[in-house]
């Protein structure tokens, strides 16, 4: 009875200083707050301070991961806005009354463009599901006025 009481107190002791030791290292007090950033989607925040937390201790893989994550994310972002400004410029160009072969050059540019960029992205488990799903109904769109064009 002794020796299991003895090794809950221990488990527990162990615990409680592993906690401690958590919130008080500055580390990782930025890989938390770089999370934080990171679940609202201020990618370019949560990379500077997964950064910073990562310098202090380079064997925080809390913050190597958030690191990572938050390039993933942003390059997610920037070809979700690359791929609006590119669907602007498209729509802009089949408001003309005839398309020209120039345009269909330039369309069929910008689409692949935009499906060379998508391959080269790679989410992972934690990258955002919207992010993801937005990249790929744009992909998709671009795929499928590609097809369009080079009929």
């Amino acid at each position: 009875m002794k020796s299991k009481l003895l090794i809950i107190i221990i488990a527990i002791s162990l615990l409680f200083f592993m906690w401690v030791y958590f919130l008080l290292n500055p580390s990782y007090d930025k890989s938390v707050r770089a999370k934080y950033y990171y679940e609202i989607g201020e990618y370019k925040e949560a990379l500077s301070l997964a950064k910073e937390a990562f310098s202090l201790d380079v064997y925080n893989r809390m913050a190597s991961t958030i690191m990572a994550q938050s390039i993933t994310s942003m390059k997610y972002v920037s070809y979700i806005e690359m791929a609006k400004k590119y669907m602007q410029s498209i729509n802009e160009i089949a408001m003309h009354d005839v398309v020209s072969d120039a345009d269909k050059a330039k369309i069929r540019l910008m689409c692949k463009i935009m499906i060379s960029s998508y391959i080269k992205l790679a989410p992972s488990v934690i990258t955002d599901k919207d992010l993801t799903k937005d990249a790929a109904k744009y992909n998709d769109g671009f795929e499928s006025l590609l097809e369009k064009i080079n009929k």
